[in-house]
């Protein structure tokens, strides 16, 4: 099994920064990509950014140019550096891990969430 554990959302002020941290144990042989998810209150959960097992990375449009998605194998710690926050960024970031045979997932596990809040 594989579980991951998010940290470093907060309050900050609207053009400020913040990194999130996922610790991930377990299993971690079988992950393929990793990524980041966020839900504002009553809108549905949207994919932020992903990073694959060689390191390519997908952003959210409205994120592309202020976060960046990266991760130490080492320590086995996924990071979402957040620049230039923006109100409409509040919401719980969700830290996911995706398995793959193929094109088929066969495994995906969320973290509990932190809550990231910008004020304007």
């Amino acid at each position: 099994q594989v579980q991951l554990v998010e940290s470093g959302g907060g309050l900050v002020q609207a053009g400020g920064s913040l990194r999130l941290s996922c610790a991930a144990s377990g299993r971690l042989f079988s992950i393929n990509v990793m990524g980041w998810y966020r839900q504002a209150p009553g809108k549905q959960r949207e994919l932020v950014a992903a990073i694959t097992n060689g390191a390519g990375t997908n952003y959210a449009d409205s994120v592309k140019g202020r976060f960046t998605i990266s991760r130490d194998n080492a320590k086995n710690i996924l990071y979402l550096q957040m620049n230039s926050l923006k109100p409409e960024d509040t919401a719980v970031y969700y830290c996911n891990a995706q398995a793959y045979r193929g094109s088929l997932m066969y495994l995906e596990v969320w973290g509990q969430g932190t809550l990231v809040t910008v004020s304007s």
